[in-house]
């Protein structure tokens, strides 16, 4: 079996993980929502909500992400709305960029 790497994260990054970790896991305790429950409704198993309530970066974040919108932590200070304004921004600030900075998208022809 392979040796696992350990990769170096900033002091910023870890202290980041450590505060969603930590926000993460005291929302479910004071919810009283056991990590079975949690899990469950997250469809991970209880070992990787442990990790992830632990701060362990090789988390996904998509998962991490699921975990605290379920629990109705708020991530980046917005609500639903504002985080489609702000991506819909971001996509028309992406279609400014030269064609050759972006990748072109291929459109795909599934009308038979």
């Amino acid at each position: 079996m392979a040796k696992k790497e350990t990769r170096a994260y900033s002091r910023y990054t870890d202290e980041a993980i450590q505060l969603l970790a930590g926000r993460i896991k005291a929302t479910r305790l004071e919810r009283n929502i056991t990590t079975q429950e949690l899990s469950e409704r997250a469809s991970i198993s209880r070992g990787l909500l442990r990790r992830i309530e632990n701060g362990d970066p090789a988390c996904s974040i998509g998962v991490v992400f699921e975990v605290a919108t379920l629990l109705g932590l708020q991530l980046f200070q917005s609500d639903y709305d504002d985080l489609v304004l702000k991506n819909k921004m971001i996509g028309d600030k992406m279609t400014l960029l030269p064609s050759r900075i972006r990748k072109a998208k291929v459109k795909i022809d599934d009308d038979f």
